[in-house]
């Protein structure tokens, strides 16, 4: 595995590749396949932006970035499936492992990379929203500045109602319904609405409706263990070595976390038209898919 960093003043003409290949043991096909999946920057002035294009003329006083981890180069992308494309953004559902933004080291394992790869025509790519790596479901993706800006601050200021499914241990049917959780999350406000769909009492697992008036970090995992009926599968804030039977820690060892964005409902701020876009069944947590 090889895991390096350089960085490259530009002091003569020369072309990308001939500029990495003095800097780093590595073939040229390795070179360009590391900047496809978005290891190379390119600075030029003030600005400093990932680069994927070989050709790219450089010029005297330029600066290369070249940020390359073979661990996360060789990681292969689940694919994400089209939901919805509205021109000026798309609506996808994002499956367990993808990221919503990338780093310095890549961004071919991102939703957007995925989205821009994928779409037809390519267009350009510009992220609205994140969802954690673990959870699944529908994501937006926008296609323009003005769209990516209009979105953002739709999600800034909570302009929209956001669904989620999730399965818990233990039984949630016995609390009240629908059950508002309040907790603060680092100091800031925080509700949570759940709602039991189904309970399956031999392995003492819920099926929850979850809808948030708020967007903290991890909040619906955290509101689901402050009530004792952690999220399957979320090794952060289970406790899953407290669970009883055996079998609810079990499932957590082998299990991907089960929360999932189901349903999103907004007046769309560039068309000023109600939309609501829904995940299939198949994609949606459930019960009887748990071994």
């Amino acid at each position: 595995m090889k895991k390096f960093e350089c960085h490259i003043n530009i002091d003569r003409v020369i072309n990308i590749v001939e500029a990495l290949q003095i800097q780093c043991d590595l073939t040229v096909g390795e070179i360009k396949k590391a900047i496809d999946k978005g290891a190379l920057w390119h600075s030029r002035g003030k600005a400093t932006l990932r680069c994927r294009r070989v050709k790219k003329a450089l010029q005297i006083g330029d600066k290369l970035h070249f940020y390359y981890d073979s661990a996360v180069l060789s990681q292969i992308p689940m694919p994400a499936t089209l939901i919805a494309d509205l021109n000026d953004y798309s609506v996808w559902y994002k499956p367990y492992g993808m990221l919503s933004q990338g780093s310095k080291w890549s961004d071919h394992c991102t939703m957007t990379r995925w989205a821009q790869k994928h779409l037809v025509p390519e267009r350009s790519v510009f992220p609205v929203h994140r969802l954690d790596r673990a959870a699944t479901g529908l994501i937006l993706v926008a296609h323009s500045k003005n769209a990516a800006r209009a979105l953002s601050q739709m999600f800034e200021q909570h302009q929209l109602e956001k669904t989620y499914q999730v399965i818990v241990h233990g039984d949630h049917s016995i609390r009240p319904q629908p059950d508002l959780i309040e907790l603060a999350i680092d100091n800031k406000p925080a509700k949570s609405h759940f709602l039991c769909l189904e309970y399956d009492k031999a392995r003492d697992l819920s099926l929850l409706q979850v809808i948030i008036e708020s967007g903290r970090k991890h909040q619906i995992r955290i509101h689901a263990a402050s009530i004792g009926l952690p999220v399957v599968g979320d090794r952060l804030h289970g406790n899953t070595a407290e669970l009883e039977p055996k079998t609810a820690i079990d499932i957590d060892k082998t299990v991907d976390l089960q929360l999932c964005a189901v349903q999103l409902s907004f007046v769309c701020p560039i068309k000023d038209v109600e939309q609501n876009f829904a995940i299939p069944e198949e994609l949606r947590p459930q019960l009887t898919k748990l071994q």
